[in-house]
């Protein structure tokens, strides 16, 4: 790795940490990454991996797809962005609103964080309200309105990093996931414009809805008035074909997406029901704009990985890969007596060490980070990339086939198995 360590000893005089974005950064260096193709990464040593990271969520149908790279190939060839509507951007919300309960409207953004800040002042703006209600443990993006943790008692929340007011902070406050009572003082207490969940947690490792929790979470957010957004950046077009809205029969009042809808390029939306939706200009007063969003490039990608994955058995097939090969990894750690739980939805999944079940945020945190941190460089050095995180997701694509997924169960067992000696 010697090349990656002498690009990032150079990286780190240039941009904060060497990296663009913190998740990115481990010790002793990060890999720099020369060439995906299918379900691997190959670094700038010439070190290849099977990639479980996957861009953190972005390429269901794995690395440079050909169906995928040729519409973006075709795009390019009649221009990048035009600052103007296009054909690609109108294509994509159209499938987007046939595929997606809640979206009767659609507006294309540049980003996920950025979907869900449009998001947010959407559902200020309708219904005039300043507090909204984000999870423990929840991430919406790099935004001030989200970059919030919990306050004390009744109080908002506090901010998380420096160059947040606190005056903006203390609008936002925390609930537990799949704790709806949590929920219900707060509503009672407060005039609360919106909710903003992912419907599946996947920012402190994947984290599940017990049964009935997002239906009276529908239920409680229609008797006060409140705009209920699921963030289904993660989710969207991967839970299930309409996202985690469509797999588990909820239909929020907005949804914001991104990463897939991209096809491994920048790209998010945000949606709804037309009767928010139409209060975002030039139809209304609340206002959202971006020079590259829908871009056509983005849109023509996007649309051509959810059209594959939505062709015959795909997402069936990506399911059935991920759930034998959770139940291999299940086995191992049992086999090995390794203290621990693995939660798994569709094509995601995450190991949580040295606790019994993760069902919420605060339990998910105390997930043992040392052991995962173990396993990482174990895996690294087997010619397995994991995101480097405790709390990421491991990602399954259409690319990964059944011999990758025979090695990966191996390597896996290979790890317990070391623990356990």
């Amino acid at each position: 790795m010697d090349r990656s360590a002498e690009l990032y000893s150079e990286s780190k005089q240039l941009t904060p940490g060497g990296v663009s974005s913190p998740v990115r950064a481990f010790a002793p260096n990060p890999l720099f990454i020369a060439e995906g193709r299918g379900s691997k990464v190959v670094d700038v040593d010439g070190n290849e991996y099977i990639d479980l990271c996957m861009a953190y969520g972005p390429l269901i149908a794995g690395h440079a797809c050909r169906r995928v790279m040729d519409a973006a190939r075709a795009q390019i060839a009649r221009g990048t962005v035009y600052g103007a509507p296009s054909v690609p951007e109108l294509d994509l919300i159209k499938r987007i609103t046939t595929e997606v309960p809640s979206a009767e409207m659609v507006r294309l953004a540049c980003s996920g964080t950025e979907a869900t800040m449009h998001a947010i002042r959407v559902a200020r703006g309708f219904t005039g309200r300043d507090d909204i209600i984000k999870i423990n443990g929840g991430f919406h993006g790099a935004h001030d309105a989200v970059l919030v943790n919990a306050g004390s008692g009744s109080s908002g929340g506090t901010p998380s990093s420096k160059g947040v007011l606190a005056d903006v902070a203390k609008h936002t406050f925390t609930a537990e996931y799949n704790d709806i009572q949590s929920f219900s003082d707060i509503m009672d207490r407060h005039e609360i414009a919106c909710v903003i969940m992912e419907p599946v947690m996947g920012n402190v490792g994947v984290v599940t809805p017990e049964k009935g929790f997002l239906e009276d979470l529908r239920k409680v957010t229609e008797e006060h008035g409140t705009v209920l957004i699921f963030d289904e950046v993660i989710t969207g077009f991967r839970a299930s074909s309409g996202g985690a809205q469509k797999r588990y029969g909820v239909t929020p009042d907005m949804t914001t997406m991104g990463k897939i809808i991209g096809g491994g390029f920048a790209a998010g939306a945000f949606m709804g029901k037309r009767e928010i939706m139409q209060n975002v200009a030039p139809q209304g007063g609340i206002y959202a704009a971006g020079t590259f969003a829908g871009n056509p490039v983005s849109a023509a990608a996007g649309l051509a990985q959810i059209d594959l994955m939505c062709s015959g058995d795909n997402y069936a097939k990506v399911e059935m890969r991920t759930a034998a090969l959770v139940k291999s990894i299940r086995e191992s750690m049992e086999d090995s007596k390794v203290k621990g739980c693995v939660n798994h939805v569709a094509s995601m999944f995450s190991i949580f060490f040295g606790i019994d079940r993760a069902t919420n945020g605060t339990e998910a945190m105390k997930a043992d980070r040392q052991m995962f941190d173990r396993m990482f460089r174990f895996m690294l050095q087997r010619g397995v990339y994991l995101p480097p995180s405790a709390f990421e997701v491991d990602f399954m694509s259409l690319a990964h086939s059944d011999e990758d997924c025979g090695i990966l169960a191996e390597r896996f067992k290979e790890f317990f198995g070391s623990v356990k000696q």
